[in-house]
């Protein structure tokens, strides 16, 4: 299946299924994390370790992953080792932490949990800078792009099953144990990836900008990375709102546990969804599917805020889910055909820190919220920030293509 449609030959299969084993491994450790911060405490003293975590995880990111990406530009003749570099570099941590979490040592937990995800950014950016490289004749970049992501929801779906099962068992340590070996038999695969996966070094005719920023993109990478940006605040929003309204007992009459294994289904389910849709489309206009996302969370959201109960909420992280996920492939798709491959991971990198940083204070904004109002009211105000997002990127489209309608006549 990885191979279909001439992916095989031109090394895109290869590639999904080392993105397949890296989703995997993080699957593993977002599970240990979870149980090792959260889960096992009570409902307030988590609320402190998340919002710490959540901190940590934006703060630093906004400063290094900047450098991800322009490093990775001056080095696209090594693109396979990177890609191997950050999997070998993730097994080495997940050693380390799986002492930490078995000593409760949170000083050497959170600093490595942060060199764990800003690798896997790193490892995304990569991979998302290398696909039209891979990329058969006859597959369009967003059906490529979801390909990709289908068998990484896929596996990391098994991964999560596998490590919920072992942490129940013998501990959020033996899971990152677990994703030890895991994490360096991917590396050794990454190595071997195609040749042509290494562009090669190209000779600058001047000086080279520095730093990228999303006005530097161009008005249709914007456009997307503004809308994409609106669908991450409300993930994160939502992951933690309804976290804590359930464990806070706010969804009366469903029992806690039942509650987030149905909001956990859901999500995973609008992934698998997004992902499979984004597999299946043949559509060559991803700028209009970014902005058909943007429109459905929040009438999505708008609809959840009016009808608030377990069955609602389900029904928004289904559809959150599902929007964010091929939002993302188009996203990519954007990227992948407006940016020069000089300058792409640059892009991505941009992209991902952003996004990052979107999800995380959609996060916040909803463990915050969560204090203070119910349900209904939560997702109204998510529903009006995203009904504005929406608006402004309208406007702005339609000034963009009557500009351009001017300037042709």
């Amino acid at each position: 299946m990885t191979h279909a449609q001439g992916a095989g030959r031109t090394g895109l299969g290869h590639l999904i299924e080392v993105t397949a084993a890296h989703s995997a491994g993080d699957a593993l450790v977002t599970v240990a994390l979870a149980g090792a911060l959260l889960f096992g405490l009570p409902v307030g003293q988590a609320r402190g370790q998340v919002a710490a975590y959540l901190l940590i995880t934006m703060l630093p990111f906004a400063v290094v992953a900047p450098f991800v990406g322009p490093v990775l530009d001056r080095l696209r003749s090594g693109r396979r080792y990177i890609m191997a570099g950050t999997l070998l570099a993730r097994g080495l941590l997940c050693w380390g932490m799986a002492g930490a979490v078995h000593a409760s040592d949170t000083v050497t937990l959170f600093p490595s949990a942060l060199a764990v995800l800003v690798l896997s950014k790193a490892y995304n950016v990569s991979r998302a800078a290398v696909m039209p490289s891979v990329l058969p004749a006859d597959i369009p970049l967003v059906t490529a792009n979801a390909r990709v992501a289908l068998f990484a929801l896929v596996s990391a779906g098994a991964g999560a099953g596998v490590a919920a099962g072992l942490s129940a068992v013998a501990g959020a340590d033996w899971v990152l144990r677990v994703a030890v070996p895991l994490f360096l038999l991917s590396g050794a695969f990454a190595v071997r990836l195609p040749r042509h996966v290494d562009a090669p070094d190209l000779e600058e005719a001047g000086p080279r900008p520095r730093w990228r920023t999303v006005l530097s993109l161009g008005p249709v990478v914007g456009e997307a990375m503004g809308a994409n940006a609106a669908i991450r605040v409300q993930s994160g929003f939502l992951v933690f709102f309804l976290l804590f309204l359930v464990q806070d007992g706010h969804l009366r009459g469903v029992d806690p546990k039942a509650a987030l294994a149905l909001l956990a289904a859901a999500a995973g389910a609008g992934g698998l969804a997004g992902a499979a849709a984004g597999s299946w489309s043949r559509s060559r206009s991803p700028h209009l599917t970014v902005m058909a996302t943007l429109a459905l969370a929040t009438v999505a959201t708008v609809a959840a805020a009016f009808f608030f109960d377990v069955w609602t909420a389900a029904a928004v992280a289904l559809v959150g889910a599902f929007a964010q996920g091929l939002g993302k492939l188009a996203f990519d798709a954007i990227v992948q055909r407006e940016i020069g491959e000089e300058v792409r991971s640059s892009a991505f990198g941009v992209a991902e820190t952003l996004l990052q940083i979107a999800w995380v204070l959609g996060g916040l904004l909803g463990l915050v919220m969560s204090l203070f109002v119910a349900g209904p009211a939560g997702l109204g105000v998510m529903s009006a920030a995203l009904a504005l997002a929406f608006g402004r990127l309208v406007i702005l489209r339609r000034r963009r293509l009557a500009a351009r309608t001017a300037t042709a006549t």
